[in-house]
C-alpha cells in the first residue's frame, strides 16, 4: 500500500564517490520469500548469520566482518524494510514474518547457521528461529544487548498500538526523515543510546534514518513487533546462550540480560564496561573476539 508513498533506498545513490557504502563489493541481491534482500556474503568456513537490529542494516556489522570473515561464511542482509532490502508481503515485518523470511533466505542461499549473532532486536529474530525452525535448532545463539523480554516504561507502550499509528499516517515517515536529515540531529538520537559512533557510522545511520522508505520500515516494524510470546517461551532454548552487554546501554537495559540468565541457564554473559546499545559498532574488534572465543574450539 505503501510502496509507492515510501520507495525503498536506491543502492545507486548511495556509491558515489568519495562515500562508497561499506564492503559494497559484498553485496548480492537475492529473491526469497517474497522479500528482495540485500545481503552481504563473505568469508569461508561454517556459516554465521549476523541480524542487526531496529533501525539499522548490515552496515552495523561493517567493522566485524573482516574479523570474522576467515574464521565463517558470514552472511548479513538488510532486514526486511530496512536500508536495501524491500518490505515483502503482509506480516513480513512482524517478528514470526521477519524469521520466516530468513528461514526463505537461508534456503535460497543453500546455507545453514551454526552460529547465530543478534544485535537487540536482530537477537530475538534468533531465539524465535532457535524455537521454531529445525535448521537453527542446534545453532549457537549470541545476543548483543539482545531485547529477548519487553522494555520497561514508555518503550513498551511505543512498540504497539502508539507505533501502529504512527507507522498508518503517510506522513509520519517523511516527517521524521525530514528531522533526521538536519544537521547534528541523528549524532543526537545515537548519544541516546549510550553510544559514541564515529564520523563513518554518524554518516551511514543519517543516510538510512533520513530516507522516509527506511523509516517507514522500521516504524511499521515497531508496530508489528510483539515480545510477550517470545519472552513466555525463552526458557525452551536449549542452545548454547552467550550475551554480551553493553553496560551503558540505554535502550535495553542491561538489568534485562540477567533476567534472561535466569531463564537460560546456559547462558554466558559477558559486560562490556562504557559502551552503549550499540557497543558492537564501538568496539568492534573487541566483539568479534569476544564472538571467536565463544564459538571456535
Amino acid at each position: 500500500m505503501f510502496e509507492s508513498f515510501y520507495p525503498g533506498m536506491a543502492w545507486a545513490d548511495h556509491q558515489a564517490q568519495p562515500s562508497i557504502w561499506p564492503h559494497a563489493q559484498h553485496s548480492r541481491w537475492v529473491q526469497a520469500g517474497g522479500i528482495q534482500w540485500h545481503v552481504q556474503h563473505m568469508g569461508q568456513g561454517p556459516c554465521m548469520l549476523l541480524l542487526h537490529g531496529t533501525g539499522s542494516g548490515s552496515f552495523s556489522w561493517r567493522g566485524l566482518l573482516p574479523e570474522l570473515a576467515p574464521h565463517f561464511t558470514v552472511v548479513a542482509p538488510d532486514l526486511p524494510g530496512h536500508a536495501f532490502t524491500s518490505r515483502g508481503p503482509q506480516g513480513a515485518l512482524s517478528l514470526p514474518g521477519m524469521a520466516e523470511g530468513l528461514r526463505a533466505l537461508m534456503l535460497q542461499l543453500k546455507l545453514t547457521p551454526q552460529v547465530i549473532v543478534g544485535h537487540s532486536a536482530g537477537a530475538a529474530i534468533a531465539a524465535h528461529m532457535a524455537l521454531h525452525f529445525d535448521s537453527a535448532a542446534r545453532s549457537t545463539l549470541i545476543g548483543l544487548n539482545p531485547a529477548w523480554l519487553p522494555l520497561p516504561g514508555v518503550a513498551s507502550w511505543l512498540f504497539g498500538p502508539a507505533a501502529k499509528l504512527v507507522a498508518l499516517n503517510p506522513l509520519s515517515a517523511w516527517a521524521t526523515a525530514k528531522l533526521a536529515a538536519k544537521p547534528g540531529a541523528v549524532a543526537e538520537w545515537l548519544l541516546r543510546t549510550g553510544s559514541v559512533l564515529d564520523a563513518q557510522g554518524v554518516d551511514l545511520y543519517t543516510r538510512v534514518l533520513s530516507n522516509s522508505g527506511h523509516v517507514h520500515g522500521v516504524l511499521s516494524m515497531m508496530a508489528a513487533w510483539r515480545l510477550k510470546p517470545l519472552a513466555a517461551r525463552l526458557h525452551e532454548i536449549r542452545n548454547p546462550v552467550f550475551m554480551h552487554i553493553g553496560a551503558q546501554d540505554l535502550t535495553v537495559p542491561p538489568a534485562l540480560a540477567v533476567q534472561a540468565c535466569q531463564r537460560l541457564p546456559q547462558a554466558r554473559q559477558q559486560l562490556q564496561p562504557g559502551l552503549g546499545h550499540l557497543a558492537h559498532e564501538q568496539d568492534p574488534i573487541g566483539t568479534a573476539q569476544q564472538i571467536l572465543k565463544w564459538c571456535t574450539p
